[in-house]
């Protein structure tokens, strides 16, 4: 898919590394820069997107098997890109998206185990193509993580996971880094939320297109 100006960027990480706050704050920023900007998120963004989120994240759903568990989360985002990201990359606005595809690699594939090339597959019938510009990894011990989330709120289906888990899941987040240093960008995410906020606007404001 050809995007001419259209500027895609994601925040991921762990539960409670503060992606919700980092894309609001991004996103006053951008559009103090007179940029149109988009804000949604994963599972979710659209109706139908969020009546899977609602399954994916519903305790109740504790037996949920980890492919049951991709195809889900793959459905809700073909819904996204197709209803609300694509179109607004179309016509050459900003987007911020707090989770996306890499999300779902390191959940679904470093943290549940599903094979790359599944996960892969996915990808690409989920996505039709499209691929964010700049990853934000907001870094965090998952233990510090889980305490912000729980304290916000109880604990839903993934975050009452097993530390182990989400151990893997930081360090599929790593992974991903390591491989595409110049996509998936890690940020510290302990500090203060200005001084994140700060470091955020730093790491993209040469990666920016005009």
């Amino acid at each position: 898919m050809t995007r001419a100006k259209g500027f895609f960027i994601t925040f991921e990480g762990v539960e409670g590394c503060g992606k919700s706050t980092q894309v609001r704050r991004l996103q006053e920023r951008l559009v103090r820069l007179g940029r149109d900007v988009v804000v949604t998120r994963e599972p979710g963004g659209t109706p139908v997107a969020e009546a899977i989120r609602s399954i994916l994240l519903d305790c109740a759903h504790a037996g949920m098997r980890p492919m049951t568990e991709l195809l889900l989360y793959a459905a809700a985002r073909a819904q996204h890109v197709a209803e609300v990201i694509a179109p607004a990359l179309d016509a050459g606005k900003t987007v911020l998206c707090d989770r996306f595809a890499d999300s779902t690699t390191a959940y679904q594939g470093a943290g549940r185990g599903v094979e790359p090339e599944t996960v892969a597959v996915a990808h690409r019938l989920a996505t039709g193509g499209v691929w964010p510009d700049i990853t934000i990894v907001l870094d965090v011990p998952v233990e510090l993580g889980l305490a912000r989330a729980n304290a916000s709120c109880g604990p839903d289906r993934i975050e009452q996971e097993s530390i182990e888990f989400h151990r893997r899941v930081r360090e599929g987040f790593l992974a991903l880094a390591r491989q595409d240093p110049r996509r998936v960008l890690v940020i510290d995410g302990t500090g203060s939320e200005d001084e994140v906020a700060d470091e955020v606007a730093s790491a993209i404001a040469s990666r920016l297109v005009s």
